[in-house]
């Protein structure tokens, strides 16, 4: 690994961050054979690759898995007294990299740092007898980081460090697709802060805006910004805590997590009956919604192609903008701690994200948070 040489001036561009997409998001966890294995059996991802010391790595063992252009990486210490041990101690599992794949990676590094970024990673490239990979990252909300990857010159598995991992253990893909968009938590007047990081140092754009009364139910609210890249296939909204009766989901997230990080990650399937259907025959579990939902659905969001009974069996939501609709759902936290969950989205045309059923949503997560104690 060297750590590469920074040129002084790169060619100005339109946009001065391209992305061609997010590439893989890496969880700190406690143990990462196991959390690989569950998302393996309960959400139909493929074994891809491992890193640890039988590939030279002796701090740590890492398992990527992927199910189509979704790849997770999990990484847990093998030892006390590192960033990695002290994550996991402080948060429990949850996610420490987004990582977003670029052409340039120098370039990447270079254009954020100097609007403000806090570095990271300064740009390295790790090569192996399959190519060579440029790597850079900078420091996000609480503990999270971005990583720019730059993997033109690479035709290995994953990357350097890491080795195919072969099993006979290959479970069926339950049609998860791709990252749709990854959503943060912030802390109380936060959020305009990180607006502010993703507009001035990265480039973004504020697409859309919620405020406590667009997300709000008798006890709670919250307040949600969402940041598009250029190109648009990177979003990342961020929500922040309001004022209410009782706790807010965001709240108890900072509380449990010690901080501020990822809340759910939303994947894109082409078909979310059959999707979910897999996932609940998985053992996955989902946020209940009341069938009263769905009495007076079409006459709301108006013609759709699926047949109702299905979405109602299986409790998914329906949302129409301008540009057509969407449906969604949401598991339950996929912790003990109720902190990280997960959102499975198909886009019929809609560009938006279910400002429609934000009533319905989070007063089945106060159900929730009520049962813990938590409300």
């Amino acid at each position: 690994m060297s750590t590469l040489s920074i040129p002084q001036q790169h060619k100005t561009q339109t946009d001065f961050l391209p992305l061609e997409g997010t590439d893989y998001i890496e969880f700190y966890v406690g143990n990462a054979k196991q959390a690989a294995h569950y998302y393996q059996s309960a959400f139909g991802f493929q074994p891809l690759a491992y890193a640890g010391p039988e590939t030279g790595i002796k701090d740590r063992a890492s398992y990527a898995v992927r199910q189509n252009k979704l790849t997770l990486v999990f990484t847990t210490a093998l030892r006390t007294g590192n960033a990695i041990a002290d994550h996991v101690y402080l948060h429990g599992d949850g996610v420490k990299v987004i990582c977003l794949r670029v052409a340039d990676s120098v370039s990447a590094w270079e254009e954020t740092t100097k609007r403000g970024a806090k570095n990271y990673l300064s740009p390295v490239k790790t090569k192996d007898e399959h190519g060579e990979i440029v790597l850079s990252g900078i420091h996000l909300y609480g503990e999270t980081v971005h990583l720019f990857i730059e993997r033109k010159n690479y035709s290995g598995v994953f990357m350097p460090g890491y080795k195919e991992w072969k099993t006979l253990y290959k479970p069926t893909s339950t049609g998860l697709l791709y990252v749709d968009h990854c959503v943060a938590n912030v802390d109380w007047n936060q959020m305009d802060r990180w607006v502010n990081f993703y507009e001035h140092v990265m480039g973004f754009r504020n697409i859309l805006s919620f405020d406590d009364k667009d997300i709000s139910t008798e006890y709670s609210a919250l307040m949600s910004k969402v940041m598009s890249n250029g190109n648009g296939y990177v979003k990342f909204p961020i929500n922040e805590p309001a004022d209410g009766k009782k706790k807010s989901q965001v709240e108890e997230y900072l509380d449990f997590y010690n901080g501020e990080g990822v809340q759910h990650i939303a994947m894109a399937t082409n078909n979310i009956v059959e999707t979910v259907t897999a996932l609940q025959n998985n053992g996955v579990e989902f946020l209940k919604i009341p069938s009263s939902y769905y009495d007076d659905l079409l006459s709301r969001v108006g013609d759709i192609d699926e047949d109702l009974e299905p979405l109602k069996h299986l409790g998914i939501l329906v949302d129409r903008d301008d540009e057509g609709y969407l449906l969604q759902i949401f598991t339950k936290p996929v912790e003990d701690k109720p902190t990280l969950f997960f959102e499975i989205i198909q886009r019929k045309g809609a560009k938006s994200f279910g400002k429609g059923n934000f009533k319905a949503l989070f007063e089945a997560i106060e159900r929730e948070q009520e049962a813990r104690g938590n409300l």
